[in-house]
């Protein structure tokens, strides 16, 4: 009798304890749990590694192509050359003609040579004598006239020989002054402009001939090699696409209730799905406009939910090339 009256009570103590140890179970689960959401906010989102298509300024004819698809490139490599030779020669004419604007403004700064000053000094002379024979012939045809020796025809005619011979001599004894002075102020700032002319145009020439090489503006790797050896391409014409190694983005979006523990600056870890590898970085940039959730966001609660995107940058020297252009990852935000 007292083994069956014992044998009940043993049972509901240990149903009571399996309830007990169910229920402490699940409080810590549940402590666990919002330990958890209060110490870390996870987002979803995809890497976004920056791209450059690159091309010459200039056309031409393509002489060389030196990277192929995949290889990796450093910071001012020569990844590609046009052929230079019609730009060399265009800077050879212009490099002429800054000569020859440079040889004109020294003349006019050093006005005429003293053999052309001595010149203008004896036609004046020659004219002026010219001048004195004239108007004194015409003083004898007058006086002749008078007594009838000569026609009116011929005085006149003296007239106009000493008008023109005195005419001559104002103007041999104007351009003495003029060979003088020199040239006029106006002359020479005309001249200094088409110097400044001619300067540009060469520095145009020799800039067009160092566009004759294509140079990588960062490390990164070949995309694609878009022209070979031998093409036209025009100015502006892609030849290659290269991929940055840094600096390597984080797309992500957060909503608006979390919004608060994501401002710029805030430290984070980022690892995808083909590797254990956590990646430090921090939130870049966060818009300032509410749009709803894009589709590539792997997050079915929050598909009609407002979200704001922000950028994780990834740090430096966390760059191994395990973060690749377009793969999911998983953001785990670092608690304040």
């Amino acid at each position: 009798m007292n083994t069956g009256t014992a044998r009940p009570g043993r049972k509901r103590l240990i149903v009571i304890a399996v309830v007990v140890a169910v229920a402490v179970l699940a409080a810590v689960l549940w402590a666990r749990r919002a330990g958890n959401d209060d110490s870390a906010l996870v987002l979803y989102g995809n890497v976004d590694i920056r791209e450059v298509q690159l091309a010459f300024r200039q056309p031409g004819r393509v002489q060389d192509m030196l990277f192929e698809e995949g290889d990796a490139v450093t910071a001012g490599a020569r990844m590609a050359m046009l052929d230079p030779e019609p730009y060399r020669e265009a800077l050879a004419v212009a490099e002429a003609s800054v000569r020859v604007a440079e040889a004109e403004v020294a003349r006019l700064h050093g006005g005429l040579r003293p053999q052309e000053i001595t010149r203008a000094r004896e036609e004046l002379n020659r004219a002026r004598a010219a001048a004195t024979d004239a108007g004194r012939n015409y003083q004898r045809q007058a006086g002749l006239l008078a007594s009838r020796v000569i026609s009116q025809s011929t005085l006149d005619s003296a007239r106009a020989a000493r008008d023109q011979t005195a005419a001559a001599a104002r103007a041999a004894e104007a351009a003495l002054s003029q060979a003088v002075e020199g040239f006029r102020n106006e002359d020479i700032a005309a001249g200094e402009a088409r110097l400044a002319a001619a300067e540009a145009a060469r520095d145009q020439a020799a800039t067009a001939l160092a566009d004759d090489e294509l140079i990588a503006p960062a490390s990164g790797t070949v995309i694609s090699r878009v022209r070979e050896p031998g093409s036209m391409v025009a100015s502006q014409s892609a030849v290659y696409s290269l991929s940055l190694d840094t600096p390597v983005y984080v797309r992500a979006y957060v909503g608006g209730p979390d919004l608060g523990r994501v401002a710029p600056g805030t430290r984070v870890r980022v690892h995808g799905d083909s590797s254990d590898k956590a990646y430090a970085g921090q939130v870049g940039f966060v818009s300032p406009r509410a749009e709803f959730t894009p589709k590539t966001v792997e997050t079915p609660d929050l598909r009609t939910d407002l979200v704001y995107r922000l950028r994780v940058v990834i740090d430096a020297d966390q760059v191994d090339g395990g973060l690749r252009q377009g793969m999911p990852v998983t953001i785990e935000v670092e608690a304040p």
